[in-house]
């Protein structure tokens, strides 16, 4: 690490002393004026106009205009159709933070990161006008709320690793991706019908296999948060086909009988979240068992028009993620935009 003089200087001392101990990302100010970055800035400064134009919200600047929860608050009412009872206006900072708790919660709920140590936003980063942080939860956004809308592709920009200690200012620099290479996340994974697009996205560098990934497992958490669900552990959580067919079920609009699979719970407090059961036998199922709940999984995909032939339940029970990757992607694909 180095010394970082410059923010010895430009910063009141309060101000250094606020954040003390903690790290934080600030962009190089030459990235600033990237043709890139201010391209997205626009898109998205376009996006929430048009999105709140019916409520007379114009937003020129997002580091000026989205800090203190208003702009927020009325995306929130207006893609995800909650309504939260808060104040319109909020004056104060101690009531502009108590209002983006509420939203930021709210948010994250419905973009499938129930868990905070996930996501590169805060209550404070977004109340101190961290354009990073702003840029990170809107892209967020639209790749959930209205993903075909094209963002500028491969946008980074170098930033400032900060950390404050009583000895001074240490600095590290990083590149920070805020968009993938690709228009969509995963579109570009169907560029070529000559090989299958899991198998594509696996020889791709680790973050854009990350991406991806992401992308599919905001999806899958937006659909069984309704359930009371949440999936952390992509290859684990699918090997018992419990959760498979019960997102299969979500997706299509039917329901699978209980007594056609057999239950393996997550964890007591989920599963009696959807059950209604106080207590649960917490106990793992034989692996015939797990691979017949991922036959029937299979089988119903078949049905619905996604054919499975070259996918052996096996491979999903034994936590294959390329396996179990091509199944999630097959859905994603199919109802992504519904």
């Amino acid at each position: 690490m180095e010394d970082f003089p410059d923010m010895h200087q430009g910063n009141d001392p309060e101000d250094i002393g606020s954040f003390q101990g903690e790290r934080r990302k600030i962009i190089q100010p030459t990235f600033l004026k990237d043709p890139k970055l201010e391209k997205l800035k626009a898109v998205l400064v376009d996006w929430i106009n048009s999105t709140l134009k019916e409520e007379h919200i114009v937003v020129q600047s997002l580091e000026e205009d989205i800090f203190d929860g208003l702009v927020l608050h009325h995306l929130l009412g207006r893609l995800a159709g909650v309504h939260l009872s808060v104040e319109e206006i909020a004056v104060t900072s101690a009531a502009q933070t108590r209002k983006l708790e509420l939203i930021l919660e709210a948010l994250n709920e419905k973009l499938g990161l129930q868990d905070s140590s996930l996501t590169r936003w805060s209550v404070k980063l977004i109340h101190n006008k961290d354009l990073l942080a702003t840029l990170h939860l809107l892209v967020a956004m639209v790749r959930c709320f209205q993903p075909n809308l094209e963002l500028p592709p491969n946008v980074r920009v170098e930033v400032v690793l900060l950390e404050v200690n009583r000895s001074g200012i240490k600095s590290e620099k990083e590149i920070e991706i805020l968009t993938v290479e690709s228009n969509s996340t995963t579109d570009s994974l169907s560029s070529s019908d000559s090989e299958d697009p899991i198998e594509q996205l696996l020889k791709l560098e680790p973050h854009k296999i990350n991406t991806v990934k992401q992308a599919i497992m905001h999806f899958v958490n937006k659909k069984m948060s309704t359930l009371g669900l949440q999936v952390t552990d992509m290859e684990k959580q699918f090997s018992d086909g419990v959760i498979l067919l019960l997102l299969i079920g979500q997706l299509e609009g039917f329901f699978v009988s209980l007594y056609d699979f057999n239950i393996t719970p997550v964890n007591t407090t989920e599963m009696d979240s959807f059950f209604g059961m106080n207590h649960v036998l917490v106990a793992a199922l034989p692996q015939r068992k797990n691979l017949q709940n991922v036959t029937l999984a299979l089988d119903l995909l078949n049905d619905i028009g996604l054919p499975t032939t070259n996918i052996d339940p096996q491979d999903i029970v034994s936590q294959d993620v390329t396996t179990t990757l091509k199944v999630l992607y097959a859905l994603f694909k199919k109802h992504k935009s519904r």
